[in-house]
């Protein structure tokens, strides 16, 4: 069955960020722009080696990727079996594939400050577990999850 899904944009915010393990594994010739965003309303939780966004009160910082149109269809499909999408409120569902619109933060006229964007988001059942015992990431952004890199040495 053909997928009739508009050819949104893509909003990254884990191990797809440029510099983490999947970006050029998943990215490297397949996006054609890259631009920081933010998903309003929503927070981000630590997860077994990746985060999980769900709704909530805040903003999760990220990426906004647009995928060469060649490849774009080969593109939904890896994300969606890397974020264990099955389909629309599948019960086996690790995230769900939802359209939301994020900010551009360096938009500047007369570009637009928002886009509208696939996001993965936490599925019902992860959510739920995340809201009663789950760790958040203050300020929604992955990538202060890690302690900086020690200062090199001198002699």
């Amino acid at each position: 069955m053909p997928r009739t899904d508009p050819e949104l944009p893509f909003f990254v915010y884990g191990t797809l960020l440029p510099g983490e393990p999947n970006h050029d594994l998943f990215l490297r010739d397949r996006a054609i722009a890259e631009q920081p965003a933010l998903l309003p309303g929503a927070l981000l939780y630590e997860g077994p080696g990746y985060p999980y966004a769900i709704e909530g009160h805040g903003a999760v910082r990220g990426t906004l990727v647009t995928a060469a149109p060649a490849v774009y269809g080969e593109l939904l499909v890896l994300f969606d079996r890397l974020e264990e999408y099955a389909g629309p409120g599948h019960p086996r569902n690790l995230y769900e594939r939802v359209a939301r619109e994020v900010r551009l933060p360096g938009a500047v006229p007369p570009a637009s400050g928002t886009a509208r964007a696939w996001v993965y988001l936490a599925a019902a059942p992860v959510t739920r577990t995340l809201r009663t015992g789950g760790i958040p990431i203050p300020g929604g952004d992955w990538l202060t999850r890690r302690p900086p890199p020690p200062a090199p040495r001198t002699p």
